[in-house]
């Protein structure tokens, strides 16, 4: 070996040894959920794992999948991640969460903004997770009724409520149950509206046509999200507004949304996460509720509606998009 060959060699090994050992270092974890995944979630989830130190293709691994809204692409998606040995599931939409439970009792798993895991029989102790279970959870249906509050601050005339529910999800049926037991009090009135699959959504949606409703009120749910969109034109386009507990539907042009504050949220699933890969278990970490809300108004949407939204309404809200 000529001496030319020979640096070469031992420059290129010398190069090679801190990013194998780079490798090896780095920490495996997963993110599965039910919904489909956004660019600015991947964003806001390494962000906030790298202020934490964890730094994505470092010295941490995440593995995304998605089901897209279908839940029963879910039993492939975990067996999937399981073969690749995480040391932790972050896992966003209580069926996802259910999901995992059903395979996996040693896996910690983080909940990602789930409705009560009490209800659903995930956990029986939200200060000391008993299961490989702890994470941020909140109780969805009642970001709902606050919904409703501001849709009829938003739109007095409204009586008519259309709710969308999949009743694959669990959720659906106690989500139903507050909305009509708090409906006599709003002044309005509240009827299911049953959307479970892509190809029957249009069929679905026509029965808002055929009994018609002022306004409809959408569920944060992986198919009602990942399907939003085709949901929200066509009711914007019959001039029913829309609106839903999860940015993401005044995002896609919903009269309003009240939810919680997602960058802050991600940003206390990572640090469980942190928690946990230094040598935490799920039972020493309560499982905690968000603290921080927005309230967001589509000044676009209401313009296209007719809808004059309140002054003391609008100095209330966190984003108005124009």
């Amino acid at each position: 070996m000529d001496r030319r060959a020979f640096i070469s060699g031992v420059t290129l090994g010398l190069l090679a040894a801190p990013l194998a050992a780079q490798a090896q270092q780095a920490r495996r974890i997963a993110y599965i959920t039910a919904t489909s995944l956004t660019p600015t979630l991947v964003k806001d989830l390494e962000d906030a794992l790298r202020e934490l130190g964890w730094v994505a293709g470092r010295n941490i691994v995440v593995e995304y999948r998605s089901a897209d809204g279908q839940y029963s692409r879910l039993p492939a998606l975990i067996e999937d991640v399981l073969r690749i040995n995480p040391e932790l599931i972050l896992s966003s939409q209580t069926p996802t969460t259910q999901a995992i439970r059903k395979v996996t009792a040693t896996v910690p798993i983080v909940m990602v903004g789930h409705g009560d895991p009490v209800r659903y029989g995930l956990v029986t102790n939200l200060a000391r997770p008993e299961n490989n279970i702890t994470g941020v959870s909140f109780l969805a249906d009642e970001l709902g009724i606050k919904v409703l509050e501001l849709l009829k601050e938003a739109a007095p005339k409204v009586v008519r409520v259309a709710f969308l529910i999949n009743r694959d999800n669990p959720a659906a049926g106690p989500w139903l149950e507050r909305a009509r037991a708090a409906a006599p009090l709003l002044g309005i009135s509240v009827r299911a509206v049953e959307i479970r699959t892509v190809a029957d959504l249009e069929r679905d949606l026509e029965a808002l046509v055929r009994e018609p409703a002022d306004a409809i009120s959408l569920v944060p749910e992986a198919f009602i999200l990942t399907n939003r969109q085709r949901i929200i034109d066509f009711a914007v386009a019959r001039g029913m507004p829309v609106v839903g507990p999860h940015i993401l539907f005044a995002n896609s042009g919903a009269l309003l949304s009240y939810s919680v504050h997602l960058r802050s949220m991600i940003k206390d699933v990572a640090r469980y996460a942190d928690r946990l890969l230094r040598g935490a278990k799920p039972r020493d970490l309560p499982i905690e509720q968000p603290t921080k809300f927005e309230l967001v108004i589509n000044l676009k949407t209401a313009k296209a509606l007719g809808l004059t939204i309140p002054p003391s309404l609008l100095q209330r809200a966190d984003q108005v998009i124009e």
